[in-house]
């Protein structure tokens, strides 16, 4: 399973409609949050997501609408006694706020949280699923924008194996020695791009915005303001709509998530509207809390 679990939308203030941030990216067996803002923990709950399904947090900066519900999922991981360890990622020079939430109540630790904080751009983490990295990005406190790579593959084709009379176990010898009595695993499959993923909040745009969204299968990102308020977005440190979409466009993702949608706007449809005038014409969704939203399938 690969999907992202939305569970807040809002930006600094929360609404009726929209709780404070939090999203969870299901990658086959790993189970990623990224910015958990206050209310994280019921908004879980409503989604159908439990704590064991996490195997790592992502935080990328300490404002209260991206990290508030830290306290209350930490604590949640002790309290289920989640079996595997749990890694957290977060700007090094936000540690003394990581550990206060950590620690803001009293509570029995009965679980593995690790804490791996990240000091600059570059690998966070090497598994068999995935590369997970880290950019800096402009905010006006420590940001940084997170990219999840699958490893390149091949895909193997039925009838070239077929015609090989290669099948049953012999298909994963051959995958595992890339060759088998003279036919070469090239012979028999193709090439099958990994799928990327990335994840961008709180920043105007910087050398990082595109470089994080280049060919993204799926891209979740800010879209604070809508362009006729681009100073705005400039001044605090924030994207448009317009501008989230023609990064979008210009680095060929396939699904784009607009979100993290000021309080000011009552129409979400705009946010739409104007990531489509930008030019952007893959799928698009304007996020709503606790949608689903399906990493799109291989090209």
């Amino acid at each position: 399973m690969r999907e992202l679990v939305v569970l807040g939308t809002a930006s600094q203030v929360p609404t009726r409609q929209r709780n404070q941030n939090g999203y969870v990216l299901r990658w086959d067996g790993e189970g990623i949050l990224f910015d958990p803002g206050e209310g994280s923990q019921r908004q879980m709950l409503h989604a159908g997501v439990a704590v064991h399904d996490l195997t790592r947090i992502c935080v990328t900066h300490f404002h209260g609408d991206h990290a508030l519900g830290l306290p209350g999922v930490i604590q949640r991981i002790s309290l289920d006694r989640v079996p595997h360890p749990v890694t957290a990622h977060y700007p090094a020079s936000g540690r003394p706020y990581f550990d206060r939430l950590r620690h803001a109540t009293l509570y029995r630790e009965g679980a593995d949280l690790r804490e791996e904080p990240v000091t600059g751009d570059g690998v966070l983490a090497r598994t068999p699923a995935f590369t997970l990295s880290a950019a800096r990005l402009s905010h006006g406190v420590d940001a940084y924008g997170y990219r999840l790579t699958e490893p390149d593959g091949r895909r193997m084709l039925p009838e070239r194996l077929a015609a090989h009379g290669i099948t049953g176990p012999a298909v994963a010898r051959l995958q595992r020695d890339g060759e088998l009595d003279g036919v070469t695993l090239e012979e028999v499959s193709e090439h099958r791009p990994g799928q990327v993923f990335a994840f961008i909040m709180d920043t105007r745009l910087c050398d990082a915005v595109p470089a994080l969204a280049e060919g993204c299968d799926l891209l979740v990102i800010e879209s604070t303001f809508l362009d006729e308020d681009a100073g705005l977005a400039a001044e605090y440190g924030h994207l448009t709509a317009g501008q989230a979409a023609a990064v979008a466009r210009d680095g060929g993702v396939r699904h784009l998530v607009l979100t993290h949608f000021s309080q000011r706007y009552t129409d979400p449809g705009a946010f739409g509207r104007q990531a489509r005038a930008a030019g952007f014409e893959g799928a698009l969704t304007v996020a709503a809390d606790l949608v689903r939203v399906p990493v799109p399938k291989r090209r």
